[in-house]
């Protein structure tokens, strides 16, 4: 990469603060690694670095270009955890103009190894969680919050000049520079459903940052009007059967029963204060959530979870807590849409979104075609011009320009309905896309199956300069991905409720 080659040359005092310590494992000889303790370490360990230093990585975290506060979490051995803050210009066209401060935390491995750089597309989480490729990689992670997720907002922002792909991607870029000064192995991108979606368009941007990426389960509606998600949702799963049963499930809810759900679902929305200011009708905001629950249960339910969808026979108050479950009676109310405000801009705007799957609802719907993007958009916000050039111009660089992109999605995901696509020279430019078969938005390279797993883990290690004796590629030779740690994972958590890419 370009920027640490240039840095190696640079000698300046706050280089000298970020990389005047070189870890133990780059100066013992080959054959002995001499540990923080003093004590020898396996040959091809990776080092633990010396308890002296470990006061002075906030220093030296402290001095990057950019960064404005850092705070230290606690968590278990080996792993050092902070939070961060980080200032960006608030239009990057305009750097001298005025700035916002964004939040980033970094898990700190050890400087040896090389760095994953996650990000959900949404808030950042203020726990340590380690992602897929920093579990197989047994690497750093600097995660990053997307620009105008609260607290990551300008103080009067500009949503149709200072919300765009580019101007998010450049935020990356400034973060990535500024890291790599004193995190200098490789770089690998990585972020799931819009995240991966980021990991994508920071790449469009700036291909030379970082030495691959690995999106997860990331929808590329290319041309937003012509909607490809109905096709899908029309086939997806092995069993014509459950897909009748949930489209029954949302009849009954809308039609005989409709005066029995809306109303215990507005009662619950008064009892815990509730309001539908931002899409202006309450019946309108439950009955959208309705529509979602066909979409909401292939994403992140299993063919095994048909078995659970309501019957004819099952009581009222049961199939309310069923559809509760799947996707939230009450999710469109203002307190859970407020926090996603921008995405449902972003998606009016330039990503695109599926159109509603109502076909077989349709003649029992009162607001038919609401459930769209711009329904759950703030009339301050509005009106919105769609940038209709956006997406097909990322859709034809993957196409036809990427390099070292991994992108893995769920065959029964109703995201994956449109994914991006390598091209017809995607194996020479080491382009590859993986299917999880049966899988969901959950979607992962443990879930591949084994021959596509092994070439999925081995072109990850590649990029990321792991040599055939690197500890972490010999455990996962032999043992297979690592799976996830109580002590410094969070445990899996899908986002339940609105249909929206995470």
């Amino acid at each position: 990469m370009g920027v640490r080659r240039v840095l190696a040359g640079l000698g300046s005092a706050a280089l000298a603060v970020g990389l005047a310590s070189v870890p133990a494992s780059a100066a013992a000889p080959a054959s002995t690694i001499i540990t923080g303790a003093g004590t020898a370490a396996a040959p091809g360990a990776v080092a633990a670095e010396p308890r002296a230093r470990a006061a002075t990585l906030k220093q030296r975290i402290a001095a990057l270009p950019g960064v404005v506060s850092v705070e230290r979490a606690e968590v278990p051995a080996p792993y050092r955890f902070f939070l961060i803050g980080f200032t960006q210009p608030v239009d990057h066209t305009r750097p001298d103009g005025p700035t916002f401060t964004q939040r980033l935390t970094l898990l700190h491995r050890d400087t040896s190894r090389p760095m994953v750089m996650s990000t959900s597309g949404y808030n950042v989480s203020t726990s340590p969680g380690r992602s897929e490729p920093t579990r197989i990689l047994d690497a750093n992670q600097l995660s990053m919050e997307y620009r105008f997720f609260e607290p990551s907002r300008p103080a009067r922002p500009n949503w149709p000049r200072q919300l765009t792909i580019e101007q998010a991607a450049t935020d990356q870029h400034e973060v990535i520079e500024s890291f790599q000064r004193l995190y200098r192995k490789r770089w690998i991108t990585t972020g799931g459903s819009k995240g991966g979606m980021t990991a994508t368009y920071h790449r469009r941007f700036f291909p030379d940052d970082v030495d691959g990426s690995v999106p997860y389960v990331a929808p590329n509606d290319v041309v937003d009007r012509q909607d490809v998600y109905n096709r899908f949702l029309g086939r997806v799963g092995d069993s014509q059967a459950c897909r009748d049963a949930i489209t029954e499930a949302q009849r009954r809810v809308l039609g005989v029963g409709r005066d029995y759900f809306l109303g215990r679902a507005l009662a619950t929305a008064q009892e815990q204060g509730l309001t539908w200011d931002i899409v202006g009708n309450p019946e309108m905001g439950w009955e959208a959530g309705v529509v979602d629950a066909y979409f909401a249960f292939w994403q992140y339910q299993s063919q095994d979870d048909c078995a659970d969808v309501p019957t004819a026979e099952t009581p009222d108050p049961e199939v309310y807590d069923w559809f509760d479950r799947i996707v939230g009676m009450t999710v469109y109310a203002d307190q859970s849409i407020e926090r996603f405000v921008p995405y449902y801009y972003q998606a009016s705007y330039q990503l695109g979104a599926p159109h509603p799957y109502e076909n077989r609802i349709r003649d029992l719907l009162e607001f038919p075609g609401a459930d769209v993007a711009p329904t759950f958009v703030p009339a301050e916000l509005k009106p919105i011009t769609f940038d209709d050039s956006a997406m097909p111009d990322v859709d034809r660089w993957v196409r036809t320009e990427s390099e070292r992109m991994l992108y893995v999605y769920g065959s029964n995901d109703p995201w994956s309905a449109e994914p991006f696509r390598c091209g017809s020279d995607g194996k020479a430019r080491e382009c590859l896309r993986m299917y999880v078969a049966g899988g969901n938005h959950g979607a992962s390279i443990a879930g591949l199956a084994r021959p596509d797993q092994q070439v999925a883990t081995t072109r990850l290690m590649r990029w990321a300069g792991l040599g055939p004796d690197d500890p972490a590629r010999l455990a996962v030779e032999r043992n297979g991905v690592p799976e996830r740690e109580g002590a410094i994972d969070r445990p899996e958590q899908r986002r339940l409720g609105a249909v929206r890419p995470g």
